[in-house]
């Protein structure tokens, strides 16, 4: 066992430095037990502490000073006890796998736009037409689509968010549809609420089109359009998932809607400068 997790780091030194032990057990071909007793073999307190050491001989520098801090326990808890560098490295490559599905999706001169960057510029025009523009968003997928919908107010003339369920929702899909909606664009993390899922089989029986960003592309749920991104799940040693990949397909999105209707754009932008510098939001610098 030993044999295979060295091979494997001799062979794929530069990206081993970023994996969990979990992962580097999955591609070594060994147990995860396994990767944490070769790491106390060569006396290491355990597989973080291990890959930390390993990252000057890559990456450059001593590392003195770089370590984590011992994790807190209090009351026998979880704790967070997972590595910060790793929770930061794993969502640095989930960031990259969506600038790699971007790069992907650049069409050829002459041909169309396929893959993620087309969905998202061909959404993003959908989604700029529609008005008034329904949001959804329940449970942990609340705050990134509050942030969505407080950019996309500036450039669009009429967004919806739609973060609370029972009656409160369903009355909002009507109202937008009965206002000309056609369009229902969804933010659906995990875990997946069921009543997210309820919205957009409701909203599919109003009439409206659906477009989900959610973590991967096969969903359990019904979506026109899917966008999806990795998601940095919470485990047994962290307390949280991690969204940094879907907020920033939002934000894509969002980019994209400014470019269908530029100059609409450019005037609400400059109007909302206006008001804001009339009315004092913002502290000035």
């Amino acid at each position: 066992m030993q044999r295979r997790i060295a091979h494997y780091l001799s062979e794929n030194l530069h990206d081993a430095i970023f994996l969990s032990s979990v992962e580097l057990a999955e591609r070594a071909g060994v147990s995860q037990p396994s990767v944490t007793r070769f790491a106390i073999a060569l006396g290491f307190a355990g597989y973080p502490e291990f890959r930390h050491a390993l990252r000057p001989l890559v990456l450059g520098g001593d590392g003195d000073g770089a370590a984590d801090p011992a994790p807190s326990r209090a009351g026998g808890g979880a704790g967070t006890g997972r590595s910060l560098f790793e929770m930061v490295d794993r969502e640095i490559r989930n960031l990259a796998a969506v600038r790699d599905r971007l790069a992907g999706g650049v069409p050829a001169p002459g041909r169309p736009a396929d893959g993620l960057s087309g969905r998202i510029r061909g959404l993003g025009t959908a989604l700029a037409a529609c008005e008034p523009l329904p949001v959804l968003g329940l449970r942990v997928s609340s705050g990134p689509v509050m942030t969505f919908s407080y950019h996309a107010r500036r450039i669009h003339p009429d967004v919806r968010p739609l973060v609370h369920g029972g009656s409160e929702l369903t009355d909002g899909l009507h109202a937008a549809r009965r206002a000309g909606a056609e369009w229902l664009l969804a933010i659906v993390l995990p875990r997946y609420p069921a009543e997210a899922v309820h919205a957009l089989e409701y909203a599919a029986k109003l009439g409206l089109r659906t477009a989900v960003i959610t973590d991967r592309a096969e969903v359990p749920f019904p979506a026109d359009v899917v966008l999806h991104a990795p998601v940095e799940p919470a485990g047994e040693e962290s307390v949280c998932d991690s969204h940094a990949a879907p907020l920033t397909v939002a934000m894509l999105l969002l980019e994209a809607m400014a470019a269908a209707a530029p100059l609409r754009t450019r005037a609400r932008l400059e109007e909302d400068e206006r008001m804001s510098g009339q009315t004092g939001v913002f502290l000035q610098p």
